[in-house]
């Protein structure tokens, strides 16, 4: 008989030590705005929750250029016609080709 007691095995699955600068998720809720770019970039905050603090800036910039690019992207969109122009913008004429004048200019 062996009296060598049995060296215990390595826990595989030790729980690690508790760290507070680890990454966790934030859990922020995320309604969804109807405007697929938007909420791409706006799913895309859901990357930071797995990264440490030092990535965030990357993920935070990222987000903030692709709302910055779906605002200007509002403004390129074409908006209602501009006004034509008024035909009577051109002088017009008399028969003779002289500019018609306005009853209430003053003739000289």
């Amino acid at each position: 008989m062996d009296d060598a007691v049995p060296e215990a095995p390595p826990d595989a699955e030790a729980e690690p030590a508790y760290d507070p600068a680890a990454p966790a998720p934030l859990n922020v809720p995320r309604t969804p705005t109807g405007d697929a770019e938007v909420d791409a970039a706006l799913g895309r905050l859901g990357d930071a929750d797995h990264l440490a603090t030092e990535g965030h800036v990357e993920v935070y910039e990222d987000v903030h250029r692709g709302l910055r690019d779906a605002l200007t992207a509002l403004d390129a969109r074409p908006g209602p016609p501009a006004p034509a122009r008024h035909p009577t913008t051109t002088p017009q004429r008399d028969p003779s080709g002289h500019p018609l004048r306005s009853p209430f200019e003053h003739r000289s």
